[in-house]
C-alpha cells in the first residue's frame, strides 16, 4: 500500500465537507461478481491453488456508499487498509518465504545443512469412502535458521506499533514476539518425501471431558505410510490418502459407527510434526469456527491492539466462550465434530493450535497455505477451504461460527447456506460493531436475504448461545433482537441499512472512522 502522508490527510479533511453536504447518495451499486475459486477435487492428489484476481477494494468494502468511498480513494490515491474489508490483519500479509528469508538474514543454503528438518503437521479430518477412511494430511516442511535474539528483536519490532520488544512489560511477551518471529522466518523445504506413523490417540482438546471433542480412541489403527507426492516449492503438502484398517481390526467403519475417532499422527524423523487426525462419520454435525474475535480476543479492526494481541500478549479467550463449546461437546450427539478455520498463514498458526487445544474441544484445523500470500488471494482461501469440507462431507450438517468483522465471512457463510441449503444447520455471528466501540467499520448483511431468518443469529455475548436445540435446528434465541437490514449496517456509526444509504451524521461518522483508521497507520 502506498504511504499516506499527513499532507494527504489534510487534503482528505478538506474533501470531506463537500461530501457531507452533497445530495443524497444514489442507490446501492450491485455487489461485484464473485470469482469462484476452483472446485477442490477430493482425491489423493497434490493441491495446487488458483489465485483470484484482485478486486476493486472500495467495491469490496461497501455496496452502497460508493460515491463517498470513491471520492476518498481519489484524494488518497491509494486503497484503504486491507483489514477494513477482509478481517485479515495487514501484518499477516506478504510474509517472507524461502529465498527471501535467506536474503533478509544474510545467510545461504549451506548454513542450513546441519539444521534438522521440521514439520508443521496440521490436525486433519478424514471421511469414509468405499475404500475405507480417507485422511487429508496437510502441513509444511521447513528448517529454522540460526537467528540471534538481537536480530529477532529487530525483525519483531516491524510487527509492533508505538513500542518495541525491549519496551514490552514482561519477559513472557518478549519471548512470545521472538518465538512468533522465529516461526515466520523459517525456510520452507521443497521436494521432500513425508512419511508418517499413526496410532490410537488417548486424548485431545480442552473441553473438560476425558479425551475432549466428542471423539473416541479406537482399539487399533497403528500403521506407517508415505505421502504419494513430494512437498511443493514452498514446502506444503495437502493430500487425501486412504489408510488401512490394520490386521486385527481396531478402526470402526464409518458406516457402522456414530463416533468420531482419533488417531495420533507423527511425522517420522522430527519431534515437531505431531497432530491428531479426526475420523468423521458421514452424518452428524460439524462446527466450523473462526478463531480471531470469536474464540479469542484479537481486535484485528484495531491495528495496534491487534498486533499486540497476536504477537506479544498471551492468547486470551473471549469471555466465557469456552463454556459454550464445552457444553456443545458434552450435550450434542457423539457424531459431533469440531473444525477450526483461520486465514492466518501457516507460519503463525502453532500458537493458534496450542491455544485452541488447551481451551476448546479437540478438532481438525485449516490454515492459509503459503501460496495464498496476498490480500486478493487470501480473500478466496476461506471459501475454498469451506467448499472443500462441505464437499468432503455431503451428508453432514454444519454450524458456522464467526464474527461480523470479516467481510469474507459475511459473504461466504450466507452463500454456503444458499448453495447447500440442506447442509447449513445454523450460522452464529458475533456482532463486534455492536459490542466493541473500537470496531469502526460497517458490515454487510445483504447475503442473508432470502434465507430462513431462524437459521442464523447475530449475537453480542456468548450467553446468547445458551439453551438452543442445535441438533433439531433451533438457531435463534428469541430474546436477542436481530434487526438485519440486508444491506450495509453498523450499530456504532448509526448505519442501519435501509437501502444502503449513508446520510447526515452517519456519513460524517463513517468518514471520521476512515480518517482515524488511516492515522493509525502513519
Amino acid at each position: 500500500m502506498a504511504q499516506i502522508t499527513r499532507q494527504q490527510l489534510l487534503l482528505l479533511s478538506a474533501s470531506i465537507l463537500p461530501l457531507i453536504h452533497a445530495a443524497a447518495l444514489p442507490d446501492p451499486t450491485a455487489v461485484p461478481v464473485k470469482i469462484v475459486p476452483r472446485a477442490p477435487i477430493i482425491t489423493p492428489a497434490a493441491i495446487w491453488f488458483n489465485q483470484r484476481e484482485r478486486r476493486d477494494i472500495f467495491d469490496d468494502i461497501l455496496s452502497g456508499a460508493d460515491n463517498v468511498l470513491h471520492s476518498l480513494g481519489s484524494v488518497l490515491g491509494t486503497d484503504l487498509p486491507s483489514y477494513v474489508i477482509s478481517g485479515i490483519p495487514q501484518y499477516f500479509q506478504d510474509l517472507p518465504t524461502g529465498d527471501e528469508v535467506l536474503s533478509k538474514l544474510g545467510i545461504n543454503d549451506g548454513d542450513l545443512d546441519a539444521k534438522p528438518t521440521e514439520v508443521l503437521n496440521i490436525p486433519p479430518y478424514a471421511n469414509w469412502t468405499d475404500q475405507g477412511w480417507n485422511v487429508r494430511f496437510h502441513g509444511n516442511v521447513y528448517k529454522v535458521p540460526e537467528i540471534s535474539n538481537d536480530t529477532l528483536d529487530d525483525l519483531g519490532n516491524v510487527f509492533l506499533i508505538d513500542t518495541s520488544v525491549d519496551k514490552l512489560p514482561n519477559q513472557q511477551q518478549k519471548d512470545q514476539v521472538r518465538n512468533l518471529t522465529q516461526a515466520i522466518f523459517i525456510v520452507q523445504q521443497g521436494d521432500v518425501n513425508v512419511t508418517l506413523s499413526l496410532e490410537p490417540a488417548l486424548s485431545a482438546g480442552g473441553d473438560g471431558e476425558p479425551g475432549g471433542g466428542n471423539a473416541i480412541t479406537p482399539a487399533g489403527g497403528s500403521q506407517n505410510l508415505t505421502l504419494p507426492y513430494e512437498t511443493t516449492d514452498l514446502g506444503d503438502f495437502d493430500v487425501f490418502v486412504p489408510i488401512r484398517n490394520t490386521s486385527g481390526g481396531g478402526l470402526l467403519a464409518g458406516n457402522e459407527t456414530n463416533n468420531v475417532q482419533r488417531l495420533n499422527v507423527y511425522t517420522n524423523g522430527t519431534l515437531t510434526g505431531n497432530a491428531t487426525a479426526y475420523l468423521v462419520p458421514p452424518t452428524g454435525i460439524t462446527f466450523i469456527s473462526d478463531i480471531d474475535d470469536i474464540l479469542r480476543v484479537t481486535k484485528i479492526y484495531d491495528p495496534k491492539e491487534g498486533l499486540l494481541n497476536s504477537f506479544a500478549r498471551p492468547f486470551t479467550q473471549w469471555m466465557n466462550m469456552p463454556d459454550i463449546y464445552a457444553n456443545w461437546s458434552r450435550t450434542l450427539p457423539n457424531n459431533t465434530h469440531f473444525h477450526y478455520l483461520t486465514t492466518t498463514p501457516e507460519q503463525a498458526t502453532r500458537l493458534y493450535m496450542d491455544f485452541i487445544f488447551k481451551t476448546y474441544p479437540g478438532g481438525s484445523f485449516d490454515t492459509r497455505p503459503l501460496n495464498f500470500s496476498d490480500v486478493s488471494a487470501t480473500l478466496s482461501i476461506r471459501k475454498f477451504l469451506l467448499t472443500k469440507i462441505f464437499e468432503t462431507f455431503p451428508t453432514r450438517k454444519f454450524v458456522l461460527v464467526a464474527d461480523t468483522s470479516n467481510s469474507d465471512v459475511m459473504s461466504d457463510y450466507p452463500q454456503l447456506a444458499h448453495d447447500y441449503p440442506n447442509q447449513v444447520q445454523c450460522i452464529f455471528l458475533r456482532n463486534t460493531s455492536a459490542t466493541d466501540e473500537s470496531d469502526k467499520f460497517p458490515y454487510n448483511t445483504k447475503g442473508f436475504e432470502g434465507l430462513n431468518n431462524r437459521s442464523y443469529m447475530f449475537f453480542k455475548v456468548p450467553d446468547d448461545l445458551t439453551g438452543l436445540d442445535i441438533a433439531n435446528g433451533q438457531c435463534l434465541n428469541e430474546t436477542i433482537l436481530q434487526n438485519v437490514t440486508f444491506g450495509l449496517q453498523d450499530e456504532v456509526l448509526g448505519i442501519h441499512g435501509a437501502g444502503g444509504r449513508l446520510q447526515g451524521s452517519a456519513t460524517i461518522s463513517f468518514v471520521v472512522a476512515i480518517v482515524a483508521a488511516l492515522f493509525m497507520f502513519l
